[in-house]
């Protein structure tokens, strides 16, 4: 039998956790796509990133990224506020009005991911999100790839 190359298993979990993550969402109800979701848990972990920067993180394209602000920013929950260092460029961020949504969001994602980690251990998690942020900040060192 065959050992499954790590980074193999690495990225198809990824894959599958996002999928019961998108599921998530979807069951929630929550009124907002799972990519609208994932856009204000990325805003809630990285605050003040340019539109740009907030696409490139999620891997959609720009004008995928716009659709989606342009809903929230329809719902209240975000706002685009122009660049000090660049007025073309627009610095997305979250309002006061986001909250409840994102303890829902948040709490949607807490079943998920207790359903991905069902039989780990807690010291079993601690090691796996130590060995995750060690590969991650490994990837994202000067001149290996993408910034954090």
């Amino acid at each position: 039998m065959m050992d499954i190359p790590l980074g193999f298993i690495l990225v198809d979990a990824a894959r599958l956790y996002r999928a019961r993550m998108d599921r998530a969402f979807t069951e929630a109800g929550l009124g907002i796509t799972a990519g609208e979701a994932r856009t204000l848990l990325h805003l809630k972990i990285n605050p003040g990133l340019r539109q740009g920067a907030l696409a490139e993180r999620m891997s959609i394209e720009p004008m995928t990224m716009v659709g989606y602000l342009d809903r929230l920013e329809a719902l209240g929950v975000i706002a685009r506020d122009p660049d000090p260092s660049d007025r073309r460029a627009k610095i997305v961020r979250l309002t006061p009005d986001a909250a409840p949504l994102l303890e829902r969001i948040l709490a949607a994602a807490a079943t998920a991911r207790e359903e991905a980690l069902d039989g780990v251990a807690p010291l079993e998690r601690d090691a796996l999100r130590h060995a995750l942020q060690l590969i991650r900040a490994n990837l994202c060192a000067p001149g290996r790839g993408e910034s954090a």
